[in-house]
């Protein structure tokens, strides 16, 4: 691609959906509304949480994230790339050396003016050797970050043609450097500061008096609100204590909707459930049985049953139609008990039970997703045993710690940055502990390929092999659906995430 090109490219992630007359027929306000106080609840959250960049696992972890930090780049409502505390950057003809103009004169939470350094510390965070970041390897071709004046500039051991992007992630917020790292307790540059902090459950915030972005951060106050249990969250809208809930129970959408005052809006993008495997692990280092319990599972069913079809059947890799690279022509994959009793037959394991970890607090509906499960496998002669866990401490108890377990992941804005943060051989958060010499090697020439061409064969090439041989079942990918008062607002809606692509905080307004 030409330079040009890159920077007008869309990344389609995120497509609002019209559905049934009297769902989304109320008009948001278009004009801005300085002021008030603005009270948000999230399905997600745990007492372990904390906003170390390094270990946002959570949809509310971002949404404070990105309220406090400020990213490099970032995606507008139409999925573009457009700049932040970069304003311009561009990179060398291979998009090995990539150069950011930084913005001048921004301030830190502390009263710190940002610099060149505090940016290279910012992203060194997630480089070191004993890092554990979930960032280490999107950044691991990153092999030097130096400073010219206001700008920085980033050496590559291959070529990215998406580079750029990368750096719309919270997890690359940018805060002041300090001691050889960074002050990240100390918040960034976002339109608010954070006053009260209680992990996993309550937030407060203030407007930032000297936030350096036009026509951001409306209000005057915020208050973020972790309420993982779906009718608690819902019933909080409906009584007036929260003004916007995400993670609306789709199987009470319809008479919610009917609710005096209540707005639903929903629109599809990157987002997915997942079964992941730890595929190191017994039994799941077998690959027929990895190869068993994918035709064990009705997706079509759990579509319907679970996203009562606010959503689309997926084949056991990440990379949804909202991508770029979506290999639309790929086979689906369809349940088919004689064909999973084959493979597990191939197995040699005999009659065994798998447990299969589940919780609502991976997704609403996860448990009984993994009960349907339990039951179209059934069919095929495997037994799985579903294990109910609890909600708090499932991402730092069972997700990663059990073998099998229920997830999901609310994507990222390139297929690189998929596959880096979720498939990358040794990656902080490669949930079924992929590690695939082919697919290694795909992903480095890939992230390189300036053809569009054959690097879009590539990617193909890589959805193949996760959905013939990997650790992840991925049965759906789901709409996000959100609920608000009329006392909210808001301009065009990004779909790449719930929330407004997660910056509901400086993006919505009290009317």
């Amino acid at each position: 691609m030409s330079r040009r090109e890159f920077l007008g490219r869309s990344t389609a992630l995120g497509m609002a959906l019209s559905v049934g007359a009297g769902l989304f027929d109320k008009a948001h306000a278009a004009t801005p509304v300085k002021g008030g106080h603005m009270r948000l609840a999230m399905g997600h959250g745990a007492t372990s949480d904390t906003l170390d960049p390094a270990t946002l696992t959570n949809g509310l972890q971002w949404v404070v994230a990105y309220g406090v930090a400020n990213t490099l780049t970032e995606l507008d409502a139409q999925g573009n790339l457009v700049g932040s505390l970069a304003t311009e950057w561009g990179s060398s003809p291979d998009a090995r050396v990539w150069t950011f103009k930084l913005r001048d004169g921004v301030e830190f939470h502390n009263g710190k003016t940002m610099t060149a350094e505090d940016v290279i510390a910012s992203i060194n965070y997630h480089r070191g050797d004993d890092s554990k970041s979930v960032g280490k390897p999107v950044m691991a071709a990153v092999t030097d970050i130096s400073a010219d004046g206001n700008t920085v500039v980033f050496t590559l051991e291959n070529g990215n043609a998406d580079f750029p992007f990368n750096f719309n992630e919270a997890t690359f917020g940018i805060y002041p450097a300090k001691d050889g790292g960074i002050d990240w307790k100390a918040g960034g540059s976002g339109g608010y500061i954070l006053k009260t902090e209680q992990p996993g459950q309550r937030y407060e915030f203030e407007r930032n008096p000297n936030y350096w972005k036009d026509g951001a951060a409306h209000a005057d106050s915020v208050e973020l609100h972790s309420i993982t249990d779906p009718a608690a969250r819902q019933n909080a809208l409906i009584t007036g204590e929260v003004d916007c809930i995400d993670r609306v129970e789709l199987k009470t959408l319809a008479l919610m909707s009917r609710t005096p005052g209540v707005v639903i809006e929903e629109g599809a993008g990157p987002l997915h459930y997942t079964f992941p495997m730890a595929t190191k692990v017994a039994p799941f280092d077998n690959l027929h049985l990895r190869q068993a319990l994918k035709y064990a599972i009705n997706r079509q069913e759990i579509v319907d049953k679970i996203l009562f079809g606010h959503g689309v059947v997926g084949n056991d890799h990440p990379i949804g139609p909202s991508y770029r690279y979506h290999a639309a022509d790929i086979e689906q994959l369809e349940y088919d008990p004689d064909k999973a009793r084959h493979h597990y037959e191939k197995s040699g394991l005999g009659d065994i039970e798998i447990n299969l970890s589940a919780s609502d607090a991976a997704y609403s509906g996860a448990l009984d997703a993994a009960v349907l499960f339990q039951a179209s496998a059934k069919a095929a002669g495997i037994n799985i045993n579903v294990v109910r866990e609890p909600n708090d401490g499932y991402w730092s108890d069972v997700w990663m710690k059990k073998p099998w377990s229920a997830s999901y992941w609310g994507g990222y804005s390139t297929e690189d940055t998929m596959f880096s943060t979720g498939f990358a051989a040794g990656a902080a958060w490669n949930d079924t502990q992929w590690d695939h010499p082919r697919f290694n090697e795909l992903l480095v020439q890939a992230r390189a390929e300036l053809d569009e061409g054959l690097r879009a064969e590539m990617y193909r090439e890589m959805q193949v092999i996760l959905r013939d041989e990997g650790g992840n079942i991925v049965p759906m990918f789901a709409n996000e659906v959100h609920a608000r008062n009329e006392k909210i607002a808001h301009g065009d809606l990004s779909w790449v995430r719930g929330f407004d692509g997660r910056r509901i905080m400086e993006r919505w307004w009290m009317v």
